[in-house]
């Protein structure tokens, strides 16, 4: 009787939370899908009316969704193919002993707690700039024309910029990760005559499988929302080159005024996205089992 009692009141005292959470969730995701049933534009107030799914059809159908669509899936793939291998790399050189070793890992996992805003606009101007940025300078000194990153390769150069954002944290999990390896059974691997990339290959990456699938999982879904550094670097241009999901829905509500496609494209985006995680999760617990 007193556990029930006991269960009753730890009840009643977390319920104010999980309805203030599920209220936080549930009221903008239910407005969106209202307003993405209507032809509601920001520049007629009081002229909305009820369209059924033509937002649906016409933000699908529009030739940028399929730029941006593609766009996100290289976004994602590129930056997760650049911190996994990294990230491995970066764990296999900080799990070395070395004089410093603290500062330099300090120093590593640094730029993942820099505001995407900032590092976009640190890329910018002090990277990326053709004319006065430390790339430029570079190209000079060995005379070489410069070359103008974010608006000859305005993708790649966002999938940089955002893959140094998460580069420290894939070698955060992988280092810890690494430090979990039986010392013991790469001793005896090395006594036995193993090569570095042998046990590299059949001890250190079947050991490290776990921790890159939660790595891909987790920045899989941060990966799908990234905008700041497009908004900051290319504005989704030039044209749709470097549109991702987040970024077209944007354009579409705020530069197009345009609510009622714009939510649309999020409540795809959103429709995408749980696709996305559903198969990442099945794949981590298939994973998890074996």
């Amino acid at each position: 009787m007193a556990t029930e009692h006991s269960r009753t009141a730890a009840r009643l005292m977390v319920s104010p939370a999980v309805i203030l959470l599920f209220l936080w969730m549930i009221v903008p995701l239910g407005m969106t899908i209202y307003f993405s049933f209507l032809r509601y534009n920001l520049l007629m107030p009081g002229m909305e009316s009820w369209t059924g799914f033509d937002n649906y059809y016409y933000f699908i159908t529009q030739h940028a969704f399929w730029d941006a669509l593609i766009n996100t899936l290289l976004l994602v793939g590129g930056v997760l193919l650049i911190t996994v291998v990294g990230g491995v790399a970066l764990a296999l050189l900080l799990d070395q002993p070395f004089r410093g070793q603290g500062i330099v890992r300090v120093m590593v996992i640094a730029p993942f707690f820099v505001m995407p805003t900032v590092s976009a606009l640190v890329w910018k101007n002090m990277f990326m700039n053709p004319v006065n940025g430390m790339f430029a300078h570079i190209a000079k000194a060995f005379g070489l024309q410069p070359f103008d990153f974010l608006s000859h390769a305005p993708l790649a150069s966002i999938i940089l910029i955002v893959a140094w954002s998460w580069l420290p944290f894939a070698t955060l999990i992988l280092l810890t990760a690494l430090q979990s390896l039986d010392r013991e059974q790469m001793e005896a691997a090395e006594m036995d005559g193993a090569s570095w990339l042998n046990r590299f290959i059949y001890l250190t990456v079947p050991h490290l499988t776990r921790s890159i699938t939660v790595v891909v999982l987790i920045q899989t879904i941060f990966l799908l929302s990234v905008f700041a550094e497009i908004l900051v670097t290319t504005n989704g241009g030039p044209g749709t080159a470097s549109t991702n999901l987040p970024y077209l829905v944007y354009a579409q509500s705020l530069l197009n005024y345009d609510v009622g496609g714009g939510s649309a494209g999020g409540i795809i985006a959103v429709i995408l996205a749980n696709i996305v995680a559903i198969f990442l999760m099945r794949m981590i617990g298939k994973n998890l089992e074996t």
